[in-house]
């Protein structure tokens, strides 16, 4: 029977997309892995592939449409033998599996989805390919004790290739479907905002999706999340000094290292020398990593990325350079794969650059901290022997999420990281 395609959750934090353009057309056949558009999320354009082989029958979606919700039908594909005309028989597809778009305070672990539980014998429509079904009637396996790996639990060709024929499954119980909890209030409504300003002239800015889900992720991690902050003064001489030592060497190389190189290696290294502030937060229990994954605010046109430097504390001050450089280009063009956003348990949003001497940085679950940085300014300062001098001084704000790291813990972490930006040298030892 015909099988439709839906639009797929191509981020944990995808509620819906723009269907930007398709790649097929109707009439065409298509085989796994063949690529059948490109859909734009609130973070990205991703290309979205085929995972069964069929006809296209019918496009649901025209290219171009915005607001498509998660696992609203897109396409008709047809099996061998069915036309067109067979599209308005088909029985409804059966409600399809929760988008796997994880909630903000779930690990980072968590955003990969899980395969699907084996399915129903009791009437319930079994979702496999053609080719899948095939091997399986061959093999004399049962569908229905099959788990799905395909979009929404469907059975595809790999699941039942190395399966075995067993007795069918027992019919298990249904559970009860958990109501959605209410929305939190954030303010006043639509309405009541437009009539308050009804007689003043202005424009309405259409919000896009990633300013959605800006939006929704940092209301919710500024009311959930129990933040404190602690501040230090971190003098930057020593290392403007050693950054321009070390820019005359590279030069010919065509490197070219920014502070904020010095301040993702300073960050890694501190999450290694206070170990138990390098976790996050999953819910019912605290996650500590044995690697340092630094996480860089980006600003991009409409919002912002996080991209992730994996294993930060193992890679040199050129190879961070040459990655955040690379990882920022492409955040700006939207052109990031979702695992080059996704994790790490701490974040660095870096202000300096715009003026800003201090602010106060909201943490992204799961995080449990991240690091506001201001500008470095030449300011008066009392020397270790009393005396009055001058020194380049940078503020710097930890925000930290209370139910991982306590005050103590977290101004070891801020200590070892003043400690790594004054004494530069010691990071290359």
């Amino acid at each position: 029977m015909p099988t439709e395609i839906l639009m797929p959750a191509l981020s944990p934090t995808m509620e819906e997309g723009t269907l930007a353009k398709w790649l097929v057309k109707e009439g065409d056949a298509v085989k796994s892995g063949d690529i059948l558009a490109e859909i734009e999320t609130d973070k990205a354009t991703m290309e979205f592939e085929a995972v069964d082989e069929g006809v296209i029958g019918k496009i649901l979606v025209a290219a171009g449409t915005e607001g498509v919700k998660v696992n609203a039908p897109i396409a008709v594909l047809l099996e061998d033998g069915e036309s067109v005309s067979d599209i308005g028989t088909a029985p409804p597809a059966a409600a399809p599996v929760a988008a796997p778009s994880a909630a903000p305070t779930a690990p980072a672990a968590a955003a990969a989805p899980a395969p699907a539980a084996p399915k129903a014998a009791t009437g319930e429509r079994i979702f496999a390919s053609p080719l899948a079904r095939r091997i399986a009637a061959q093999k004399g396996l049962d569908l229905a004790a099959v788990a799905g790996s395909g979009p929404h639990g469907r059975i595809v060709k790999a699941d039942v290739e190395g399966a075995t024929a067993a007795p069918k499954a027992a019919t298990p119980t249904a559970a009860p479907a958990a109501s959605a909890p209410a929305a939190a209030p954030t303010g006043p409504s639509t309405d009541v905002v437009l009539k308050t300003y009804a007689d003043r002239p202005f424009t309405e800015v259409k919000l896009d999706g990633m300013r959605k889900t800006i939006a929704a992720r940092l209301s919710e991690a500024k009311q959930t999340v129990p933040h404190f902050y602690l501040r230090r003064d971190i003098e930057l001489d020593a290392l403007m000094a050693f950054r321009a030592q070390l820019n005359a060497r590279l030069e010919a190389r065509g490197v070219k290292l920014s502070v904020n190189d010095f301040i993702i290696k300073a960050c890694a290294l501190a999450l290694q020398q206070v170990p138990a502030a390098n976790a996050a937060w999953a819910g019912d229990r605290v996650l500590q990593f044995e690697k340092s994954d630094v996480a860089v605010a980006v600003a991009i046109e409409g919002g912002l990325f996080t991209p992730v430097l994996r294993d930060s504390e193992t890679k040199t001050l050129s190879a961070l350079s040459t990655e955040m450089k690379d990882l920022a280009k492409r955040a700006r063009d939207r052109k990031l794969a979702p695992h080059e956003y996704q994790g790490g348990s701490f974040a660095i949003s870096n202000l300096g650059m715009f003026g800003i001497d201090n602010f106060d940085a909201i943490i992204n679950p799961p995080h449990a901290a991240i690091l506001a940085v201001g500008a470095g300014v030449k300011k008066p300062v009392v020397k270790a022997d009393g005396s009055l001098g001058v020194a380049t001084v940078m503020s710097v704000t930890l925000s930290v999420d209370h139910r991982v790291i306590d005050g103590a813990l977290g101004a070891n972490l801020l200590q070892a990281i003043k400690d790594n930006l004054e004494n530069p040298i010691a990071m290359l030892a």
